[in-house]
C-alpha cells in the first residue's frame, strides 16, 4: 500500500485536539503533578514502577497492551497520569464516562470492565489516608483501560484477519502508540477521547441508527410479517423511523397496495406500494413495490440483528484510516457504487459491477494510489482465466479468437492470449490502474446492460464502471471532448500518468449512509456473520441492562 494511504500517516490526524493542534500551552504533563492527596509524587513513582514491572497484569489486559502501558509510564517517568492533586478528578472522570458509553459504539466492554475500574478508583477509597500503593494501582488500572479503549477506537476491536474479512488495509503499531501518547498529552481529556472515534458524518449517522435499532429491540422489536395490511404498514413505518431520524420516507400513496397478500405478489395486476418500493431500494432489492419473497425475508430480519449488522459496520469504519485524503475514489462493494470526493465533497457517483461471490472472484478490501489511465487498452487475459475459460473455447472453436478480436502473444516465454483494443474489448475503452497485489483495477465495459441489474456481482474481481468517461475527466482534469477523442479515436493502449496520484479505497460496508439515509447492501461474500459474533455486547447485553 502506498505510504500516503497508510494508517501510519493519518492516525494522529484523528486526534483533532492532540498536542500538535493544541499547542504547547495546553499540553498536559503528568510530571508536573507534585502530589496526590497526601502522597508526594516521589513516593508514587516507585509504587507505579513496581506495579508495571509485574507480569501479573489484570486479566482483561492483553500482553501487547500491557507493553504499551509500561512504555507510556516510562515516557512519563512513572508519574501518575490520571490522579490529580485532589485525587480522582476531571481526567479520570472523562475516561470513565467514555468507557461507560463504549457500548454506544458497538464495543464489547469486557475489554475494560467499568464496574471493576470504578470500584478501584472509588473516591471513598482514595482519601487522604490512601497509600501510595493504592493510588498507584488505581492509576495503572485507568491507564490500562485507556490503552484498551484508545486502541479499540483508533484501529478497531477485532482483527479483521481473524474473521475472514479479506481486509488488506493494515493498522501500523508504531503510529497507534504515537496517537495514544498524543491523546494523553491533551489537557482536555474529554475532547481527546471523543476524537478517537471516526469523525466522519457517516460514522456518526451509523451510531445514531445503532441507538435507534437497539431501542426498538429493547422494546420487543417489530412483528413478523406474513401478508400485507396494517401490520405491514406499521412495520414499514418502524423501519423508516429507525433508519432515517428525519422521517423523510415517502408516505404510502395507496393504502390498498400495502394490503396485498404476499402470495399475490407475482401477479402483474397487483397494486404497488411506493413505501415498499422505497424499502426495497434501501435494502438493495428490486423495486417491484410488491411483497415478494426477498422483500418478505428482509422485512423479517429482527431489529436486534440489524443492530448487530450496524455494529459490525461501525467496526469496519474503525479499521479505516482517519484521513482518506483530499481527493480520493471510494468503492463500496456491497453497494455496487463508486463515489469520488474532492475537498470533502462528493463530486461524482456511479454504479459499478464487482466480483462474483464464488470461485475466488470476489473483490478484496484494500487501498492504493491510482497512477495511470490507459485509453483503448489490451485485455491481457490472466493465466487462470485463459486455462479455465478462454482456452477451452479456443480448443473447441478455432475461429473463436478472430470472432472475439483476440490474439496470441508471448509473455515471459509463455504463450498467452489477449484481446485487442476496440469496442468488443472486455475492458472497454479505458482502464484505471492503481498497482496492487490483487490485480484489481477499474475499467469500462461493453456490457452496459449489467448496470440495469440490482445485483451487480458479475465480474472476475475487477470493477466495471457505469461512467468511465466521466471518471477519466475527473481523474485527469480533461474536458469531455478530449476524453472522448482518446477513447474513440486515439492511439491504442495509450497510458496517461495521474499527477498527483489519487488514493483509491475498495471497501465492504453492508450498512452505510447515502445522502443522509441508511441503506443495506447484501452480504455478497458472507463476511458479516463472523464479524457480528465478535463485536458488541449490545444489543444482547445492553438491551437487558
Amino acid at each position: 500500500m502506498a505510504p500516503s494511504l497508510c494508517l501510519a500517516a493519518t492516525l494522529s490526524l484523528g486526534l483533532v485536539a492532540g498536542c500538535k493542534a493544541l499547542g504547547k500551552k495546553n499540553k498536559y504533563a503528568p510530571q508536573s503533578v507534585t502530589k496526590v492527596l497526601a502522597v508526594p509524587a516521589e513516593s508514587l513513582q516507585p509504587a507505579i514502577a513496581k506495579d508495571i514491572s509485574s507480569e501479573d497484569r489484570p486479566k482483561w489486559v492483553t500482553a501487547d497492551r500491557w507493553k504499551r502501558v509500561r512504555a507510556i509510564y516510562t515516557s512519563f517517568e512513572n508519574a501518575p497520569i490520571w490522579l490529580e492533586e485532589g485525587g480522582v478528578k476531571d481526567r479520570a472522570g472523562a475516561l470513565l464516562e467514555a468507557l461507560r458509553s463504549a457500548p454506544d459504539h458497538g464495543l464489547d466492554t469486557a475489554a475494560y470492565p467499568v464496574s471493576e475500574i470504578a470500584a478501584l478508583v472509588n473516591e471513598k477509597r482514595l482519601t487522604d489516608t490512601a497509600s501510595a500503593a493504592t493510588l498507584a494501582a488505581a492509576d495503572v488500572m485507568l491507564t490500562s483501560a485507556y490503552v484498551a479503549y484508545a486502541a479499540d477506537m483508533l484501529v478497531g476491536q477485532v482483527d479483521p484477519s481473524t474473521v475472514s474479512q479479506a481486509w488488506h488495509i493494515p493498522a501500523v503499531p508504531n503510529e497507534l502508540d504515537s496517537a495514544i501518547v498524543h491523546g494523553l498529552e491533551n489537557e482536555d481529556m474529554k475532547t481527546s477521547l471523543a476524537a478517537m472515534a471516526p469523525q466522519s458524518p457517516e460514522y456518526a449517522a451509523l451510531k445514531a441508527a445503532y441507538s435507534r435499532y437497539r431501542d426498538i429491540a429493547a422494546k420487543g422489536g417489530w412483528p413478523m410479517i406474513t401478508t400485507g395490511g396494517a401490520a405491514l404498514q406499521s412495520r414499514l413505518a418502524m423501519e423508516f423511523a429507525a433508519s432515517d431520524s428525519t422521517s423523510a420516507a415517502a408516505p404510502v400513496a395507496d393504502s390498498s397496495a400495502a394490503s396485498i397478500p404476499a402470495t399475490k405478489a407475482k401477479k402483474k395486476t397487483v397494486a404497488r406500494s411506493p413505501l415498499l418500493s422505497q424499502f426495497q431500494e434501501r435494502h438493495g432489492l428490486d423495486r417491484t413495490g410488491t411483497l415478494d419473497k426477498l422483500t418478505l425475508a428482509a422485512l423479517n430480519v429482527s431489529a436486534a440483528d440489524r443492530a448487530k449488522q450496524i455494529a459490525a459496520n461501525m467496526e469496519r469504519h474503525r479499521w479505516l484510516p482517519r484521513s482518506l485524503g483530499t481527493r480520493y475514489v471510494y468503492v463500496n462493494v456491497p453497494a455496487f457504487r463508486l463515489d469520488a470526493y474532492d475537498s470533502g465533497q462528493k463530486t461524482l457517483s456511479m454504479k459499478v459491477v464487482v466480483g462474483d461471490e464464488y470461485e475466488d472472484k470476489n473483490t478484496p478490501v484494500f487501498s492504493d494510489s491510482m497512477e495511470t489511465v490507459v485509453f483503448r487498452p489490451y485485455w491481457n487475459i490472466t493465466p487462470d482465466i485463459q486455462a479455465k475459460e478462454i482456452g477451452p473455447k479456443v480448443a473447441a472453436d478455432p475461429s473463436y479468437l478472430d470472432r472475439e478480436n483476440m490474439e496470441f502473444y508471448t509473455d515471459g516465454g509463455a504463450r498467452r492470449i489477449r484481446q485487442k483494443p476496440g469496442g468488443k474489448n472486455s475492458l472497454g475503452l479505458v482502464k484505471f490502474l492503481f498497482p496492487n497485489n490483487f490485480n484489481i483495477y477499474l475499467h469500462d465495459t461493453p456490457a452496459k446492460s449489467l448496470f440495469a441489474l440490482t445485483d451487480r456481482a458479475k465480474s472476475h474481481g475487477c470493477i466495471r464502471l457505469e461512467k468511465p468517461a466521466e471518471l477519466a475527466q475527473w481523474v485527469l482534469g480533461w474536458d469531455g471532448g478530449r476524453v472522448d477523442a482518446a477513447m474513440n479515436g486515439g492511439a491504442d493502449n495509450h497510458p496517461v500518468s495521474v499527477k498527483p496520484k489519487i488514493p483509491v479505497y475498495i471497501v465492504y460496508f453492508t450498512s452505510y449512509i447515502r445522502d443522509g439515509q441508511l441503506y443495506w447492501g447484501g452480504d455478497l461474500y458472507n463476511r458479516d456473520d463472523r464479524l457480528e459474533q465478535k463485536v458488541a455486547d449490545a444489543p444482547a447485553k445492553a438491551v437487558g441492562s
